[in-house]
């Protein structure tokens, strides 16, 4: 059901309990699952109306859902029990005894028997565990506190005991204004219409002399009605005075959450446009009444747009929709370092991140050239100079162009999904390029758009149809279709130049905001129907409007013609100003630019400066200079992760700040990088060289740390074609030429294209926050996903003719599998840690029939046929954060903890054998050698030890090695996975994949460059142990050969993600799985929550790039037996 059906229930709800219809209150909660009434549930319990209190908890849970609704359900029927024991009604006893309580005999044997004991006593309270047990009242109200305590406690009553906040009467409102609306549209609307039924859409008949009634001064919708009651009108309407619409009834905007992108872009594929019924008949041009600035957005829930203007203006109006929690956060956060000074060569004019490669720059100047810049390797990825594609173009934009040949870029901006840009000239015309992650811009569209300077453009989606949307100073705003630049609509209505768009979208309706240089904001439906919002904006000259991230939050900044600068925040339910930030200089000497950052942070450019505000403060947070050289009005720009700030400069330059994270991100880039001039070394021994070939804007993913799991991961791209590793290069002599040629002509295939691969998203409809843990079952039927929420999801694979043996399998969609019953799969969660704060971890036993599982609280044994869980464990603290079956005992598990110790656990006399400790941080992987009789822990620590066995005794320890060139030592997660021979061992870090001996003495590595520059987040053997599977935090897959560590193949995100995300917050991988029998399928576990699984496109294709053998490659030839798995690879975990 959808969120709005979800609280379309819940104002039933409430209607309902107005109206007093109690007994199907009760009902439609228990039906619907959605609000959990605890004062009827105690009601019932103290009246001891068991069917009914078992009836009304039926609708939110069932006996074998968890442990909790199972102690549920016993302690009402063990009262009921009780209950018919203490009124001597011993048939009703073993009545309850039969039906009702010998579904828990198979769960604890020796309590039943003990229960069903109590039926030889004359009096139960003979038993000295009821010997306290008073009269039946004092009973039910004891049982009543543990019972709460148990639905408070019991995941699946989560979200469900409190009813939502909303005003009274909610139902009649929306009734009400729907009522409004009909009667704006009727054709000949009467001053008091007389409505009698709601079967139908309302339409006054018409007057007798067929006169259209006068419209009146009053307001479109009357105050909003007390609870209980609609307000009369009359004798045959309860409705409210429905009157004319006033010239001021014009469209406002939902306040829905949809996300939508700042800097004027949506960010994502909306909902197709849907009009309000009849919205033919809204009023054109309406004016905004002298004196009256401020407008009432009339329902934040309403299915259509509706709009009052109110008189007066309220710089701090009470705000109603949607509140925002406070924002957390530091000045730190802000970047205000200065990590990069770049060059431009003329003045800039308009700047733009990429939306997904953070760290490319889209430039516009006043010359009219464009530019991309990598900030992070201060490498011109491409330059573009201005001129006209097609020589025949109109006649009025020759004739502009021999009277003044300058032409100045206005605005350039990227498209929502990065593979698109488009640039706004002041001379008529925009041009769009098409964009490939080499750097490459192509020509896509030139369109004579306007007549005299193009001002603003920007993206959208109506209709689900990516449309270019333009103004200009011919005070017209228009939609272009941006695959042919195709004219679809032309809004008229301003009454000078348009200055800027905003378009957006919220929940199903979507519309453009344009401002004027006359200070006139205006709102247009993608229809011809004419504007449905007029009003001034503070200062009323040059304002551009931007949302928050999160699409639910509007800004606008402005300069008057006074030198007067506003920056405000909208107040969208009652349509007027809610905040206005201080700050500002007072006679600004330019027009003021500012942009928004992740919902927390505004800047605007101002006085030599950059200023910042916390958006819930009005006053100023901080300025920083940026180490001077700034104009007087810089304009700036975020990244969209908010790390980098670029920003204009007074020299034809920009400069790059960053806070932490951006710092660390550009450190990464600095440490990858090399000269582009320098001329190849050769060695007379073997080398291990990494020759990538093509590397250009090939995006990648710093991870978030820790302390900050709500980040989005910031991405950055490295664009070094053709470079190589010289740190990795040994004994260096000068090198012959036909060497270099020989190194140079060998690439390394690059799959990006959805063609060169077979690819499946699994099916979901529950989302589980990022999938965390991933895991194939031994069988290889079934892959089994853990989520940062800690509800596990199951996946099976049915046997069919295309696939008879029932494997997983990239060709055939598998089925979300549940059982019967409908249980979810849930594991205990920390009551001081949310799940999703908590290291997660999960091990499978060998025959596929239990899973061991935590997410912070107590480790769940599941079984895979029920998801019932058959015992929990190890309660925090300390948490376990990795778990792993002993060879040879499936009773003896490895518990890695959160306190850095290592548990050895005995399932089955539930006792710990033995603590080992060695470690300085967490825990973070395990894994066992049977041949070696070892066990190899890694740590938080970037720490491995090695383990014996027999008794349990640390026999080797040893730090993580460092990749060459790299000084500080590694910290941070490590994982192992031992290797088919059971005697060398994969290591994994974000800064190294390395294989190790069985003496922890390591003996190749490598580390992320050229195209594959990102953090590693997850890496795994392939089950023949010929290959090493890596993913990276850009979303990337490299495919190594597993005796050289040397990379055959890279996997874009756009090979295996079905169509390029259209949001900004596209997924990438945080675990990886190899299946256990089929050596060139893997399973990634994205941090959107989806789960992917991989394969080459032909059955007999691998991962190895149109043939090329390892040895051809020169790589290292092979030390490992390379036999076939006998189990399933231990799971790699991600950071």
């Amino acid at each position: 059901m959808s969120s709005l059906s979800r609280e379309l229930v819940f104002l039933i709800l409430q209607f309902l309990d107005e109206e007093k219809f109690k007994e199907t209150v009760h009902k439609l909660e228990q039906e619907s699952g959605f609000f959990f009434n605890m004062k009827h549930f105690e009601d019932q319990v103290q009246a001891g109306e068991w069917d009914e209190v078992e009836r009304y908890l039926s609708g939110f849970t069932k006996v074998e859902d968890n442990r909790y609704s199972m102690k549920i359900f016993f302690e009402i029927r063990k009262q009921k029990y009780l209950e018919a024991l203490d009124r001597q009604d011993r048939a009703k006893a073993v009545e309850i005894l039969v039906k009702d309580l010998k579904v828990f005999a198979s769960f604890n044997e020796d309590l039943f028997k003990e229960i069903t004991q109590l039926l030889t006593l004359d009096n139960f309270r003979q038993n000295e565990q009821l010997s306290k047990y008073g009269d039946t009242k004092s009973a039910r109200n004891i049982m009543l506190i543990e019972l709460k305590k148990l639905i408070e406690a019991n995941p699946l009553f989560r979200d469900k005991l409190t009813f939502p906040a909303f005003k009274s009467s909610r139902l009649r409102t929306l009734i009400n204004q729907s009522l409004n609306w009909q009667h704006q549209l009727c054709k000949n609307p009467r001053p008091n219409p007389d409505i009698k039924t709601l079967f139908t859409d309302h339409s006054c008949n018409p007057t007798t002399n067929g006169a259209r009634a006068p419209p009146t001064n009053s307001p479109l919708v009357g105050p909003i009605p007390k609870a209980g009651a609609f307000p009369p009108i009359g004798a045959h309407s309860p409705f409210q005075p429905v009157v004319s619409p006033s010239p001021g009834a014009i469209a406002g905007w939902m306040s829905g959450a949809n996300p939508s992108m700042p800097h004027h872009t949506v960010a994502a594929v909306p909902p197709g446009l849907v009009q309000p019924s009849g919205a033919a008949a809204f009023l054109k041009h309406p004016r905004t009444p002298t004196g009256v600035t401020g407008m009432d957005y009339q329902s934040a829930e309403s299915d259509h747009l509706m709009k009052r203007i109110r008189t007066g203006q309220s710089d701090e109006a009470s705000f109603s929709g949607v509140t925002h929690t406070p924002n957390v956060y530091s000045q730190d956060d802000l970047p205000k370092a200065v990590v990069r000074t770049l060059n431009q060569g003329s003045n800039v004019m308009s700047m733009d991140f990429h939306p997904q490669q953070q760290t490319i720059l889209l430039v516009g100047t006043n010359v009219g050239d464009i530019s991309l810049w990598e900030v992070g390797s201060r490498e011109r990825l491409a330059h573009k100079p201005f001129k006209v594609w097609d020589l025949a173009a109109s006649t009025p934009l020759q004739t502009a162009l021999l009277n003044d040949a300058a032409v100045s870029v206005n605005r350039c901006v990227w498209g929502p999904d990065g593979l698109i840009l488009g640039v706004a000239f002041s001379k008529h015309i925009v041009q769009i390029y098409t964009y490939n992650p080499t750097g490459e811009l192509r020509q896509h569209l030139e369109i004579d758009a306007h007549t005299g300077g193009v001002n603003d453009i920007a993206f959208a989606h109506p209709n689900k149809q990516l449309c270019i949307v333009t103004c200009g100073d011919d005070k017209t705003i228009k939609v272009w279709d941006a695959v042919a630049g195709r004219k679809l609509y032309t809004f008229e209505g301003h009454e000078a130049p348009v200055y800027s768009v905003c378009p957006h979208y919220k929940e199903n309706i979507q519309f453009i905001f344009s401002t004027a240089i006359d200070g006139k904001i205006k709102a247009w439906l993608y229809d011809c129907l004419g504007s449905r919002v007029d009003y001034d904006a503070p200062g009323r000259w040059c304002t551009m409007m931007a949302y928050s991230a999160d699409g639910i939050r509007l800004f606008s900044c402005g300069t008057s013609k006074d030198g007067d600068s506003h920056l405000v925040e909208w107040n969208e339910t009652e349509g007027a100003i809610k905040r206005t930030y201080s700050g500002f200089r007072k006679r600004s000497l330019g027009v003021v630019q500012f942009d928004t950052t992740r919902n927390r942070f505004l800047a605007a450019g101002d006085e030599f400066q950059i200023k910042f505000w916390d958006m819930d403060n009005a006053n100023m947070l901080t300025a920083v200079e940026a180490d001077g050289g700034l104009p007087a009005s810089p304009r700036l720009r975020f990244n969209k992760e908010g790390s980098l700030l670029a920003v204009t400069t007074s020299d034809n330059g920009i400069k790059v700040l960053a806070n932490t994270d951006g710092m660390r991100l550009i450190r990464m880039l600095e440490s990858r990088a090399f000269e582009k001039n320098r001329a190849p070394p050769d060695n007379s021994k073997s080398l291990v060289i990494n020759t990538l070939g093509p590397a250009g804007g090939v995006s990648a993913t710093i991870a978030s740390t820790p302390e900050r799991p709500d980040r989005t991961l910031p991405v950055v791209s490295i664009n070094n074609i053709g470079t190589m590793d010289s740190s990795r290069l040994v004994d260096v002599k000068p090198r012959i030429p036909d060497d270099v040629d020989k190194i140079k002509s060998w690439k390394i295939p690059d799959v990006v294209d959805p063609s060169q691969l077979k690819a499946v998203r699994l099916p979901d409809s529950v989302s589980t926050g990022k999938v965390v843990r991933l895991i194939y079952t031994n069988s290889g039927l079934a892959l089994l996903a853990l989520g940062s929420n800690a509800v596990h999801k199951l996946w099976k694979w049915q046997r069919s003719e295309r696939n008879p043996s029932g494997k997983a399998t990239a060709h055939i969609i598998p089925q979300l599998w549940q059982p019967p019953s409908g249980t979810l799969m849930t594991n205990d969660i920390s009551d001081c840690k949310p799940a999703e704060d908590s290291a997660a971890c999960i091990a499978l036993s060998k025959n596929d029939s239990y899973v061991m599982s935590a997410s912070g609280g107590k480790i769940s044994l599941f079984n895979m046929m029920t998801f019932k869980v058959m015992t929990t464990f190890m309660p925090p603290p300390p948490a376990a954060t990795f778990l792993a079956f002993h060879p040879q005992d499936n009773n003896i598990i490895a518990i890695g903890m959160e306190d850095s110790t290592i548990q050895i656990y005995n399932v089955r006399v539930d006792e710990v054998k033995t603590k080992l400790k060695g470690h300085q941080n967490r825990i973070t992987g395990l894994a066992f050698s049977q041949n070696l009789n070892a066990l190899v822990s890694s740590g938080a620590d970037a720490q491995l030890c090695l383990w014996s066995i027999d008794g349990w005794e640390k026999k080797k320890s040893r730090p993580l090695q460092t990749s060459p060139g790299h000084q500080s030592p590694l910290v941070g997660d490590t994982k192992v996975q031992f290797h088919n021979d059971q005697s060398h061992l994969l290591v994994v870090h974000e800064n190294i994949i390395a294989v190790y001996d069985s003496k922890l003495e390591c003996l190749r590595s490598w580390s992320p460059k050229d195209n594959l520059s990102a953090p590693i987040s997850s890496a795994i053997y392939s089950c023949d142990g010929l290959l090493v599977y890596a993913a990276f935090y850009d979303g990337a897959i490299g495919v190594f050969d597993a005796d050289s560590i040397r990379l055959r193949c890279r996997i874009a995100p756009s090979a295996y993600i079905s169509g390029v995300s259209v949001s900004g917050a596209s997924g990438y991988p945080l675990v990886i799985a190899a299946h256990p029998t089929e050596a060139n399928q893997i399973a990634l576990g994205m941090s959107d929550g989806a789960v992917h699984v991989v394969e080459p496109s032909e059955v007999e294709a691998k991962w190895i790039g149109g043939g090329t053998s390892s040895q051809d490659n020169g790589s290292l030839p092979s030390n490992s037996s390379n036999h076939s798995l006998s189990g399933q690879p231990s799971e790699i975990p991600s950071r």
